[in-house]
């Protein structure tokens, strides 16, 4: 591979990363695994933070060029890490909050790491996704997420160094409702009484736990030296087939066991029109009614057996305890 030491770290040049979305569920957690690996970590925050021991808050909107540039001053990394919520807004932010951290970074010399998402793929590329699997989405959100892509592309042909990490549908302990275990198979805050169950019987999904995401870009960052200045993993997490993800949920409740019910999918495609998230929802089904896996053959020839993957029950249990699901013991 080909080495990029514009944008690593080195004794000359310290390991302080920015990160933004740090307040988020992948945002936050990538923030912890780099202070665990020695990085110093700033998050950029519209709103003043509480006092945290590991980061240093700056506070700046993503959508303003010259707060991410001012908050990128003497950083080797920015993890891109912004995600509206809810879907919300995707055709008016997304792309601008990108080439205002491709233009920070520049002016830094910083590197980027991106987790991505499998949104850029349509049916032609499943159900097994490799890094150079073509990217003909079918949807708008899918677009844009190629879109982005492209931009970061064509950062790093001008010499901006990217890392994107690509992982299926995330959850852990301080996932957002942007993924369907918290926004749709449980219910946040409250005991799990039932589950929604959301792949389609006969059907697998790839699921990714948001620590050990985290804790894989980590550890490629710290093999930065090896990196090309345009690089791409898939990261696998689980491959769990309709009803698995549901199981482990209720083992973790324990008795009485809660009732797993399908996921309304008409309902919520007869609602669209009237509910925003329902429509955002909609469009992303045909994402839970195919298998889907990621392959991490690349990913697994760099880090080997070091890869992080948390027994399955003990991420389902920190998560559901991280979202308030579960009785205090």
């Amino acid at each position: 591979m080909t080495s990029l030491d514009t944008t690593s770290a080195s004794p000359s040049r310290p390991r302080i990363a920015l990160v933004i979305g740090a307040t988020g569920g992948i945002g936050g957690e990538t923030a912890a695994a780099l202070v665990r690996h020695g990085w110093t970590v700033r998050g950029l925050s519209r709103r003043p933070q509480p006092a945290h021991p590991d980061i240093t808050w700056v506070v700046g909107d993503a959508m303003v060029a010259e707060d991410v540039r001012r908050a990128a001053e003497g950083v080797a990394l920015i993890v891109h890490a912004a995600n509206p919520p809810g879907y919300r807004d995707w055709d008016r932010v997304v792309l601008p909050m990108i080439d205002n951290t491709i233009a920070a970074a520049t002016a830094a010399g910083a590197r980027i790491v991106l987790p991505g998402t499998i949104y850029n793929f349509g049916p032609d590329a499943f159900p097994s996704l490799r890094e150079p699997s073509p990217q003909r989405p079918m949807t708008r959100k899918g677009a844009i997420r190629v879109a982005l892509e492209r931009r970061l592309a064509a950062a790093a042909q001008a010499g901006t160094g990217v890392l994107i990490v690509r992982a299926g549908d995330y959850f852990g302990p301080s996932t957002t409702d942007n993924s369907m275990f918290s926004a749709a198979m449980i219910q946040r805050g409250a005991p799990v009484r039932r589950i929604l169950e959301v792949t389609a019987r006969g059907t697998s999904h790839a699921w990714a736990y948001l620590p050990d995401v985290a804790e894989t870009i980590a550890m490629l960052m710290d093999r930065a030296e090896t990196l090309a200045p345009f690089e791409v993993f898939h990261f696998a997490g689980y491959q769990l087939v309709a009803g698995e993800m549901a199981a482990s949920i209720a083992r973790a409740v324990g008795a009485p066991r809660p009732r797993v019910w399908p996921f309304p999918w008409p309902l919520v495609v007869a609602l669209q029109p009237f509910v925003r998230l329902f429509r955002e929802m909609s469009e992303m089904r045909y994402l839970w009614r195919t298998s889907i896996a990621l392959d991490d053959s690349k990913l697994r020839g760099v880090l080997g057996a070091a890869m992080p993957l948390t027994p399955l029950d003990e991420a389902v249990r920190a998560s559901l305890k991280g979202l308030g699901c579960l009785p205090a013991r």
